[in-house]
C-alpha cells in the first residue's frame, strides 16, 4: 500500500505498531476525516484477505499534528493486556521535541496539574492542584542545538492529553509549530515538531522485551537533528532501559 501516511514498524498476530505521519487522525472526530484506524483495518483486510469486519483495538493515541509510534492490538486479549500495561505504566515512551528557547535546565522532571477544556480541545497548566485537574509528570533532557533550535528528549511518566505540548510550553519552551500552545507561527501541513521516537514494553502474549523506534518524518529540518541522537541503551530493568 504505497503513499500511505504510516509505516509498519512491528507486526504479528497480536500487535500492529506503526510510525504515523503528522497530520493524520488516529481515530475519528467531528471533522469526519479519514483515520489511521480505518486505514490500518483496510491494510490488514487486504494483506491477509480477511472477509468481514477486521478487529483492531487502539491502545493509545497521538495528537493529529504529532508523528511517531502508535500501538494497536489485533485481538481482544492483546488489547486487554496492552491496556493494563499502559494503565500500570509498564511502558517507556520516548519523544523528541524541537523548541526554539533553551530550557532552564539541561535535564529536569516537570510536575504540573492539567485542566482540559473539551470545547477548545486545549489544556491549562497549573503548578498546583486545582479542581478537576490531573497530575502530569515528565522528564526531559537537552540533546543539543541545531539551526537556532534545541532538541529535547522527553519521557512522559503519565499519559495526559496534550501533556508534553502544554508542559514544555508552560516551562517557556513551546514546540516548533505548536501555535495552540504559544509558538509564534505555524509550519507547513499544520504539523508540530513532536515525534514519538521509541517505545519499550514486554510483549503482552510472548512476554519478551519489545523495543520499537520510529524514523523521523521525511523533512529536511527534522533530519538535521539526527546528528544529535546519542541513544544509550541498557537492559537492566523495566523502568528505564534508556538513560
Amino acid at each position: 500500500m504505497k503513499n500511505q501516511p504510516f509505516q509498519v514498524i512491528y507486526e504479528d498476530n497480536h500487535l500492529l505498531i506503526v510510525n504515523k505521519a503528522p497530520g493524520i487522525l488516529v481515530q475519528g472526530d467531528r471533522t469526519g476525516d479519514v483515520t489511521l484506524l480505518t486505514l490500518l483495518k483496510e491494510y490488514i483486510k487486504e494483506k491477509y484477505d480477511k472477509p468481514g469486519e477486521v478487529f483492531l483495538g487502539l491502545v493509545h493515541r497521538l495528537d493529529r499534528p504529532v508523528s511517531g509510534l502508535v500501538v494497536f492490538a489485533r485481538t481482544s486479549k492483546a488489547l486487554e493486556r496492552m491496556n493494563e500495561i499502559f494503565r500500570k505504566r509498564q511502558v517507556q515512551k520516548t519523544y523528541w521535541a524541537v523548541v526554539r528557547r533553551k530550557p532552564p535546565k539541561s535535564a529536569d522532571k516537570l510536575v504540573n496539574w492539567l485542566v482540559k477544556d473539551e470545547q477548545k480541545n486545549q489544556v491549562t497548566v497549573y503548578d498546583y492542584e486545582v479542581a478537576n485537574s490531573q497530575k502530569a509528570e515528565l522528564s526531559y533532557r537537552l540533546l543539543g542545538k541545531i539551526n537556532e533550535h534545541y532538541l529535547l528528549e522527553v519521557n512522559p511518566i503519565t499519559g495526559r492529553p496534550h501533556q508534553i505540548r502544554s508542559q514544555l510550553a508552560h516551562m517557556g519552551c513551546p514546540i516548533r509549530g505548536d501555535v495552540k500552545y504559544g509558538y509564534d507561527r505555524a509550519v507547513p501541513d499544520k504539523k508540530i515538531y513532536l515525534h514519538a521516537r521509541r517505545l519499550y514494553f514486554t510483549h503482552p502474549v510472548k512476554k519478551e522485551p519489545l523495543v520499537c523506534k520510529a524514523a523521523l518524518p521525511p523533512d529536511p529540518f527534522w533530519e538535521e537533528f539526527l546528528a544529535l541522537d546519542d541513544e544509550r541503551f541498557k537492559d537492566k530493568n523495566m523502568d528505564f532501559i534508556f538513560e
